[in-house]
């Protein structure tokens, strides 16, 4: 992949993701027989999926011939990925290169492994670039995210590596409330104590981003003495939990005036889905009234599809609510039609980003790993 630097804006943002990352720019049906041949060829194959080869009953090497064929394998069991070895996650394809292992946060249970060689460096280019056609790239960064065997930490220090910048983090295990709201406790001692440690950091540095979850900033912005931006912060990243239309509205007119609010959707097996702005042709691309940003996660790497919950092989038209379907398609990780605990409406390409997309994200009312088990926490 490039890491050169081109001018960019909106109008261009395309173009300028697929020069950047060539990657991008390749048909995803291309994309699709190509990850079959790394990720069941002989010489590149993970053990995981080599294992699984002979109780396919087909050949992805023959049998798929592009994405929609990725239906054969049908609905990915993410308990298999929680049992697996992490080693044995690891194409032989990459033999000899360093990898990482990541964590998910263990929202619906036990955490799932995943190894990363090449995928943090294509987040990071992606990201930079659209912070670069907002007008917030570079300057130093404040890690108010989960840190340890986490994604999230590893790509804010990569984002603020990308141009040389400070990546400010603070002590931040999301797994301890969530076992607090498990047992049956509160979160409150804990957020306290991550608050305190970005409050402090906030008034001895100057950093211009601020990435966060939107759990966090709202417990964060009614700690603050004074609004965000007179800490130097121009933008703040959020990802992983949700907060309310009302309580969105409140952050944007009460805590961030002159402050970027840029959302993302996903998590560490998917990836992050991009936020399109609210445009006067959403109504037209599916967003109902009030829904607020869609969301899209750029092809081939991954792709989400809105379903019927009651048949997860259909996918609803344009406008309407589905659970989503997610699969990826990375050289460092195939998960083939996995079911998020997600529901959201489908919309259509935007002028940003020329690919369907997802709106008005909320948690299923019944998760297929029960729903019981979700505790989103603060992360």
């Amino acid at each position: 992949m490039t890491t050169s630097r081109l001018p960019t804006d909106f109008s261009t943002l395309t173009d300028t993701l697929r020069t950047r990352v060539p990657e991008l720019g390749v048909d995803l049906d291309t994309w699709t027989r190509r990850m079959m041949r790394w990720h069941f060829g002989p010489d590149t194959a993970s053990p995981f999926w080599a294992a699984r080869l002979p109780t396919l009953g087909f050949d992805p090497l023959k049998d798929v011939d592009g994405f929609a064929a990725l239906e054969l394998f049908g609905l990915f069991d993410k308990a298999e990925l929680r049992a697996a070895h992490a080693r044995d996650l690891l194409p032989r394809g990459y033999r000899g290169r360093p990898f990482r292992v990541f964590e998910t946060g263990g929202t619906t249970g036990t955490p799932c492994r995943i190894v990363n060689v090449t995928r943090l460096a294509y987040d990071v280019e992606i990201y930079r670039t659209v912070l670069e056609a907002r007008g917030v790239a570079g300057g130093d960064v404040l890690a108010m995210t989960p840190s340890g065997p986490h994604a999230y930490g590893h790509f804010v220090e990569g984002l603020a590596d990308s141009w040389c910048g400070a990546a400010h983090s603070i002590d931040f295990d999301p797994r301890w409330v969530k076992a607090a709201l498990r047992s049956g406790g509160e979160a409150d001692a804990y957020t306290a104590h991550l608050i305190d440690q970005t409050l402090t950091l906030l008034a001895a540095e100057r950093p211009s981003l601020l990435f966060t979850t939107a759990r966090l900033l709202l417990e964060l912005a009614m700690r603050l003495p004074r609004p965000l931006h007179t800490y130097g912060i121009r933008a703040v990243c959020t990802g992983g939990t949700s907060c309310t239309a009302a309580e969105a509205q409140f952050l944007r007119e009460e805590h961030l005036p002159g402050v970027q609010w840029i959302d993302t959707y996903g998590n560490t097996l998917v990836g992050h889905a991009l936020q399109a702005d609210v445009t006067d042709r959403d109504a037209a691309d599916g967003v109902p009234a009030g829904a607020g940003h869609s969301y899209h996660l750029p092809p081939p790497f991954a792709v989400l599809r809105v379903v019927d919950p009651a048949d997860p092989w259909r996918e609803v038209a344009v406008g309407r609510r589905g659970r989503v379907r997610a699969t990826t398609l990375l050289e460092d990780l195939f998960l083939p039609n996995l079911l998020e605990r997600d529901s959201a409406v489908r919309t259509g390409p935007h002028p940003w980003f020329p690919w369907d997309g997802v709106a008005a994200v909320r948690p299923c009312q019944e998760d297929g790993e029960g729903s019981a088990e979700a505790v989103e926490g603060v992360y």
